[in-house]
């Protein structure tokens, strides 16, 4: 059985450099996990591997699909398994690094596979709820009360897929989940990067004002012309799961006037908080991690080598 390193943790953690020096030092290639990097034009926001890092080691997953295209665990896995599976034949042992632990557990543990995306259907709901406020939740709790007890009644984007699956497949969402994929066929080497949340959520936010001093605000504003000629303003603001990316959103909101720049900055650092904080809470529920703490440890090669220890043990 083929082996597969996965490096994961919350974002701005500390990975991209870290897997790097790993992929050099067992010749191998990167598969990014991470499910807004799959976005072209999408740089900045997203905290991509920069095109030098790219180069250093290659990286796959990365760019595959346009800001207007939908994209799923589903086609991940689909598109990740030949990858793989070619490292495998070249005697590599593939490094999955990143922080969408859907993706993650897709691979490891299997995934509910849905219907494909409705947009016409998505809208009509989204219309719906902006005309009565709290009624899609409602409508979800009396088709599907399981799944509702799991999503916020704020949550529009989650109530809209549950009821999306209840109107596609005349089943419910939560006993469909029971209809999982097979995990992938391989041995998982997981391996997370921790830190105390106090120094995490000051990295976090000294990233954010990095984003903003490299062209952030510009990058949202080219982005959302090309989604222009694909969809109309509400479906910019709503359907679409690159505009759901943390940073584009928020700045998405200034540009139309609703926010001012600081006040989409500090909502930016706020948002990536929390995510981090709901990433730990997922990565807690997955089984065979070996954490590796690096509070006050910011050298990339430091914790290079304390990985290198639970790489070889």
């Amino acid at each position: 059985m083929g082996k597969i390193i996965i490096l994961l943790g919350p974002t701005g953690v500390g990975k991209t450099v870290v897997s790097i020096l790993l992929a050099k030092h067992l010749n191998t290639e990167i598969i990014s996990s991470d499910s807004m990097q799959v976005y072209k034009h999408m740089d900045i926001g997203t905290a991509k591997p920069s095109k030098e890092e790219q180069h250093t080691v290659k990286h796959h997953m990365i760019d595959i699909v346009e800001p207007w295209e939908s994209y799923s665990a589903g086609k991940y896995i689909k598109n990740v398994q030949p990858i793989i599976e070619n490292l495998h034949k070249e005697g590599k042992i593939p490094i999955v690094v990143g922080g969408t632990g859907l993706y993650i557990r897709a691979m490891t543990r299997g995934i509910f596979k849905g219907p494909s995306a409705d947009w016409y259907l998505r809208n009509e709901l989204l219309e719906i709820e902006k005309g009565s406020p709290g009624y899609l939740w409602e409508y979800l709790q009396s088709l599907d009360p399981v799944a509702a007890l799991k999503i916020m009644p704020t949550d529009t984007r989650r109530i809209i897929r549950a009821l999306e699956v209840c109107l596609k497949t005349n089943s419910v969402m939560s006993e469909m989940h029971q209809l999982l994929t097979q995990p992938l066929p391989y041995e998982f080497i997981k391996i997370g990067i921790t830190r105390s949340r106090k120094e995490l959520y000051r990295m976090i936010e000294q990233r954010v004002d990095k984003m903003i001093d490299a062209g952030l605000v510009d990058e949202v504003k080219n982005v959302i012309e090309m989604l222009k000629e694909h969809f109309s303003k509400s479906e910019l603001n709503s359907s679409l799961s690159s505009m759901q990316a943390i940073g584009y959103k928020e700045i998405a909101m200034h540009l139309n006037g609703e926010i001012s720049l600081e006040e989409a900055i500090a909502l930016v650092k706020k948002r990536s908080r929390n995510y981090a904080k709901r990433q730990f809470t997922w990565f807690k529920k997955e089984e065979g991690i070996q954490w590796i703490d690096v509070t006050g440890i910011y050298e990339p090669s430091d914790i290079f080598q304390k990985m290198i220890q639970f790489i070889h043990a």
